[in-house]
């Protein structure tokens, strides 16, 4: 058989042979078949089953700022200086606390005893002769006894309190005492003594507003000053009161009974108050004059 015709053959077996081959194997193992794509498997759970934890979504949390990069040194030092502030401020407050509570006691006392400074700290006392006793209950029920038809006697917390007008006791814009200004301070000392015998007595001079027409005086404190020891000075030497019940305060215009925009508030402003207290000085200090 000539070489060609022999090649064919062959050629035309080994063919047959294949496709016996594919055909035996089936068309899975086709090698010469087109792979079909599949889909991707779903994730999504049936109804009724929760998803698995590592298919869910995470969410970025924010971390709270790292103070890794700041200096500890520059932080020791910044929150030793705040904590000094603070300290201070506190120290601070706590003085002003003790101040005001200690002037708060002290105001207190001295209005609700109506005594001089000083005398506050003092037991209340009776006179050995059967005076009226120191309670303010008493002292506002025996000013009632006080014959003075001209003027106005008036309790004030625990004390009584005698208004009198300076025009009556001085010449205008002086401290010298007028006739008329002595029989009013005899007439009061009188009834003093009578109703309340050894008490601390308080002079306090006082001016309205208006402008100081007498050159001797500076100040309005300068002439209430010396009005009211014109009167200490008559108290002790023309009646029978002791300088150790007496002392002085000189206001000038700081405490107006009333306004001072009409001359009679202004005639009202210019006075002398004798302040009646509720404690009295010591019995031999009074009966030595």
């Amino acid at each position: 058989m000539p070489p060609c015709l022999l090649r064919e053959r062959v050629s035309h077996a080994t063919s047959m042979a294949v496709i016996a081959v594919i055909v035996a194997g089936g068309c899975v193992s086709n090698p010469f078949r087109k792979q079909e794509s599949l889909a991707p498997p779903s994730l999504e759970p049936p109804p009724g089953v929760a998803a698995p934890a590592h298919t869910v979504p995470q969410t970025s949390v924010s971390m709270p700022p790292s103070y890794a990069d700041v200096d500890g040194r520059q932080l020791e030092v910044a929150l030793g200086r705040s904590r000094e502030e603070s300290q201070l401020m506190q120290d601070e407050i706590a003085a002003l606390r003790d101040q005001l509570a200690s002037t708060s006691s002290q105001l207190a006392q001295t209005r609700a005893a109506g005594m001089p400074p000083g005398a506050a700290d003092k037991p209340p006392r009776t006179s050995n002769d059967g005076g009226i006793p120191t309670t303010p209950v008493v002292m506002q029920s025996a000013m009632t006894q006080l014959k003075l038809p001209e003027l106005q006697p008036r309790f004030d917390g625990a004390v009584v309190r005698i208004d009198i007008p300076a025009d009556r006791l001085f010449d205008d814009g002086t401290a010298n005492l007028l006739p008329e200004g002595v029989a009013v301070l005899t007439q009061v000392s009188n009834e003093l003594e009578r109703v309340y015998p050894g008490h601390f007595l308080g002079i306090e001079g006082h001016v309205d507003t208006e402008p100081l027409q007498n050159a001797s005086w500076t100040s309005p404190h300068q002439l209430t000053a010396a009005r009211s020891a014109a009167v200490f000075d008559f108290l002790t030497t023309r009646t029978s009161m002791h300088e150790s019940q007496l002392f002085l305060v000189a206001h000038g215009a700081n405490h107006p009974l009333v306004s001072n925009a009409t001359s009679a508030g202004r005639a009202r402003n210019r006075r002398i108050e004798l302040v009646i207290y509720p404690d009295r000085a010591a019995a031999n200090e009074t009966a030595a004059k």
